[in-house]
């Protein structure tokens, strides 16, 4: 297998916003970013001029952003030399703003995110086979055990995006891993909150272990299907949500008639 430089880690790993970016999208894109684990409990974020470089902002929106931020609990701010700004990590994302953005979205628009989803994860899945170091293949499984283990919402989450997101720097196709990180970051938490929290995990760790194997096997093609039916499942729970989501909406409307 070919070898791999050190895969790009923590707050380097959020993208870049399409736009010059409200601060509002700023604030769901670092907050994403905190909930997946991209960045992790206590780490310190770069300057603000390094910070809003990267996302591609004006310093002031990046400010702004930090502001809400920290009226959220999800980052504070220190003074003195060893000061500067730190993440702080809840256990498990909040469910209402997950909700509501199902219950906003449409079908097709769901449906349009999985198709983008299905084309990164498949080449991502099939270059990791080729491509892959050992160390990679350790982490993938690593990470399987962490999602089979895991307990809470956030912690299921963050096991299940940093998978797909090691398949891709397993894959060493920066650009692709940059999509993966983005995907992730806006749909990771909605496709566990479709799990509910009744579902076992059996089925998703099950999934993962048969790409992680794939790919250590390289075999490509099997990798690249793999990924891609574990994505089309996906879709079907996020439709499904959806639709109870907006069901439940009508109903309610009704009774209050």
């Amino acid at each position: 297998m070919a070898a791999q430089g050190a895969p790009a880690t923590r707050a380097s790993l959020i993208s870049p916003l399409r736009s010059a970016g409200r601060t509002d999208e700023v604030v769901q894109r670092i907050g994403e970013a905190i909930h997946l684990g991209l960045v992790v409990d206590g780490e310190q974020l770069p300057t603000e001029v390094e910070f809003a470089t990267q996302l591609g902002v004006s310093p002031m929106t990046l400010r702004e952003a930090l502001a809400v931020l920290r009226e959220q609990g999800l980052v504070e701010t220190r003074r003195g030399r060893t000061g500067g700004t730190f993440v702080r990590r809840p256990a498990n994302p909040p469910r209402g703003p997950l909700e509501d953005r199902i219950r906003s979205a449409t079908v097709s628009e769901l449906r349009d995110l999985a198709d983008e989803q299905l084309a990164v994860s498949g080449t991502s899945a099939r270059l990791a086979a080729e491509r892959a170091s050992s160390a990679s293949l350790r982490r993938l499984l690593n990470l399987v055990e962490q999602l089979a283990k895991a307990e809470g919402l956030g912690a299921r989450i963050r096991a299940d995006s940093r998978f797909h997101i090691e398949v891709a720097i397993a894959s060493q196709s920066e650009r692709l891993t940059r999509r993966e990180v983005d995907l992730q970051s806006g749909t990771a938490g909605l496709l566990w909150l479709a799990h509910g929290d009744g579902t076992p995990v059996d089925k998703a760790v099950e999934e993962h272990h048969a790409i992680a194997t794939a790919i250590a096997e390289e075999d490509g093609e099997r990798a690249r299907a793999l990924a891609e039916r574990h994505v089309q499942g996906n879709l079907r729970r996020l439709i499904e949500l959806h639709l109870r989501l907006t069901e439940h909406e009508g109903d309610e409307v009704a009774d209050g008639v």
